[in-house]
């Protein structure tokens, strides 16, 4: 049936989008309409903004669905209830898209930004980048933030003109969030590393923080590494423990506890808020360019919360992810991801043909090896192993 002139006039426009968002956003968020594009020119979506665009093109990507089976603490295996690289990223972006709403940032570039932080993330979670770190010290290094712009510039392939995704600079340039030098062989043109990060990446980078310090604590809880007792006298953790105490006094444990995450996520995200549109104020930020200008960070907690954060993730560090059981399963990833590499650049013959084809065209190897390494789930990781190590497994 064809479309009416008076359906036509409902529908909702990219133009009218930008529009809405000129009136809407915050005068240092960082509009749709004033983008610096693409590397490749596309024409324009008519109803989609650059940036929700780019979110399509990230939530279809392969490296995102592979997020799903990629440890964010515990593996995979260890149970269902644990959370994983793709459930992580999934609170990441809900928790930073309520904070953008709030400071009426651009929500759709603060969403992309969130959903594609973790793409360059490799097999069993920080042990596999510490390994891949290692292997490739003497070859480039590596760090999973520029691993998630090689995947978006060059690994992912969709399009017949062009590699990887084509995403919009700001999109490109928060993936990294300044973190480490932008020096990655076979990257095709550099970002500008001395500019700071738009306040949207800014509320990626810290919404990580959140996300992965609450929802640790709540998994280790669950997996009973560590105790709520143990947790007695960080004074964060008091204060939100109390406020639920005198809500809801009868709670079930198992109630009780989610609803002390969720005090604790509420409480920072608040103080967030507020110490932010203080920072924002104090240094009379008026623009993007206002922003980028500005040396300090513009998107964070106050001094007195950082101080009650702090002991929270050292108890972490020292008692969750420096725990036995998740120490052993570390080394196991280590060792794994270690002899496949050796393997590998020893004998490329055992890599895929799309892969060993790279090397036949003159590609450094050792790149392409931690290329392929660090697009593995923990399960491909494992049964990989199992096939090449394994002299009772099938291959």
């Amino acid at each position: 049936m064809p479309v009416s002139d008076r359906q036509l006039h409902t529908l909702i426009t990219r133009e009218e989008l930008e529009a809405r968002e000129a009136q809407w956003l915050a005068p240092y968020a960082m509009q749709s309409a004033h983008t610096r594009g693409r590397q490749q020119p596309e024409p324009e979506d008519g109803f989609r903004t650059v940036y929700r665009r780019d979110r399509d093109r990230i939530i279809h990507s392969t490296a995102f669905r592979r997020l799903e089976y990629k440890t964010q603490v515990f593996v995979n295996h260890e149970g269902d209830y644990y959370r994983t690289r793709l459930t992580h990223t999934l609170e990441v972006a809900q928790i930073a898209v309520s904070i953008a709403r709030v400071l009426r940032l651009n929500e759709d570039l603060v969403e992309v930004i969130a959903l594609a932080h973790d793409i360059g993330h490799p097999p069993f979670g920080h042990a596999g980048e510490d390994a891949l770190r290692s292997l490739m010290k003497d070859h480039g290094g590596f760090d999973h933030n520029l691993q998630g712009l090689r995947i978006v510039d060059l690994l992912e392939e969709r399009y017949p003109n062009f590699p990887g995704l084509n995403l919009t600079w700001e999109v490109r340039e928060s993936i990294n969030k300044h973190r480490a030098p932008y020096e990655q062989p076979g990257l095709p043109v550099a970002l500008d590393p001395n500019a700071s990060a738009l306040l949207e990446a800014q509320i990626a980078d810290i919404a990580d923080e959140i996300a992965y310090d609450n929802h640790d604590l709540d998994d280790g809880l669950t997996s009973g590494l560590i105790k709520e007792e143990d947790l007695r006298g960080l004074a964060l953790w008091d204060a939100a423990r109390q406020a639920i105490e005198v809500r809801a006094p009868q709670t079930n444990p198992e109630i009780r506890k989610y609803q002390i995450i969720r005090e604790l996520i509420n409480r920072q995200i608040t103080d967030l808020v507020q110490d932010s549109l203080r920072r924002l104020a104090a240094h009379r930020v008026q623009s993007v360019e206002d922003v980028r200008a500005c040396r300090e960070r513009l998107i964070g907690c106050s001094e007195p919360m950082q101080q009650m954060r702090k002991p929270l993730k050292a108890f972490l560090w020292t008692r969750l992810y420096h725990h036995y059981r998740v120490v052993r399963m570390a080394d196991k990833a280590t060792r794994f991801i270690t002899e496949l590499f050796e393997l590998y650049l020893k004998k490329p013959e055992q890599l895929p043909n799309t892969t060993r084809s790279r090397v036949e065209r003159g590609e450094e190897p050792s790149r392409v090896v931690c290329d392929y390494i660090a697009g593995m789930t923990d399960r491909y990781c494992l049964e990989e192993y199992k096939k090449l190590f394994d002299p009772f497994e099938r291959v």
